[in-house]
């Protein structure tokens, strides 16, 4: 099905189709009229207020940040008048912290790394199980802070979705503004809950009819004979630097995604992954910011403490990963774990 011939292809076009059949008739309708029974959620969950995205799908390739359909960009305290521009490489722009994490820094625990400078060293000062609570005054967290310009970030579909209305997308603008205006409920509503959960689907329908362009476009390259997919001069070992550094990103469903790598004398010197859930699970930092999760907890009120389904909700909203945001480290090199599939 993946072959790159008349029948793979036409796989690939029934396949985007559908997609946007069910986006249509299905998830975008039962996402408007389920949200209508549960606006006090749009009211819920509000979390830190800023938001950040890398950006994502160029149309004339990675670099040319200007043809990035979904912007790289920053918001700050709910603003949606200002994109702030974002550099990966500035070390004084992303930065990790483990005030309250269980790692140790060099620098100490209060100062932050680029990921370039990052360092991973356990150091874990909890209690020993069993227990029941974590002292949140000290470390509490496999998870690293990751800040911009010291700031707590959001990321993700409401993340994506704020940047591209923020900077003017007239389709990005229809959609999100029509949504509104049939839920009765202002554009500060998406800060919240349900605002997630709704932006998550309103860039299924925004990637979603992407999608037919972007086939459209490999087609007529196809036909017109461009079947290039890489430069392969790049792949060539003999024409690698032996000292560089450099930092791949993407957008992954949850939210922001970049792999910094440092390579010296040809080897691999340092190698730090900032993933979505980092991000927004996060740990509070030096400064006591709490990471995103944890100021959209804030205020939670429960009903029913023994079934917590309030948590679960806003938690939900934000489409948790946390076996990818912490670092699993076995100093021994052995087996920790082995998982049959029968």
């Amino acid at each position: 099905a993946t072959a790159v011939n008349m029948t793979g292809l036409e796989i690939v076009q029934n396949v985007i189709r559908e997609i946007r059949r069910f986006v249509d008739q299905v998830y975008l309708p039962d996402t408007l009229a389920i949200a209508g029974f549960y606006k006090d959620w749009f009211r819920k969950g509000e979390g830190v207020g800023n938001f950040l995205t890398y950006g994502e799908f160029p149309s004339m390739g990675i670099n040319d940040l200007d043809g990035l359909m979904i912007p790289r960009g920053i918001l700050l305290n709910r603003d949606l008048s200002t994109v702030h521009p974002l550099e990966l490489r500035a070390p004084d722009q992303i930065q990790e912290f483990v005030a309250h994490s269980w790692y140790s820094y060099t620098v100490g625990k209060d100062q932050g790394l680029h990921p370039f400078a990052g360092q991973t060293h356990l150091d874990y000062t909890g209690p020993q199980p069993p227990y029941a609570h974590l002292d949140s005054a000290a470390s509490y967290s496999w998870i690293k802070s990751p800040r911009w310009k010291g700031k707590a970030m959001e990321v993700g579909p409401l993340a994506r979705m704020l940047v591209l209305y923020a900077s003017g997308n007239q389709e990005a603008r229809t959609l999100v503004d029509s949504s509104l205006r049939k839920l009765d409920l202002p554009v500060q509503a998406l800060f919240s809950t349900m605002g997630r959960t709704a932006a998550r689907t309103l860039e299924s329908k925004i990637i979603g009819d992407a999608m037919q362009g972007w086939y459209d476009q490999l087609m007529a390259n196809i036909r017109a004979g461009k079947l290039e997919t890489f430069n392969p001069a790049l792949w060539e070992p003999s024409s690698w630097p032996a000292e560089a550094r450099g930092v791949g990103f993407t957008e992954a469903p949850r939210g922001a995604l970049a792999h910094w790598v440092v390579i010296k004398d040809g080897l691999i010197d340092n190698y730090q992954a900032v993933v979505p859930s980092t991000w927004n699970a996060g740990p509070r930092d030096a400064a006591g910011q709490d990471g995103p999760y944890e100021a959209a907890l804030k205020g939670t009120k429960l009903p029913d403490p023994a079934q917590p389904l309030e948590i679960l909700r806003t938690i939900h909203s934000f489409d948790p990963c946390i076996a990818c945001a912490v670092h699993l480290v076995d100093p021994t090199g052995e087996e920790l774990l082995q998982v049959k599939i029968c």
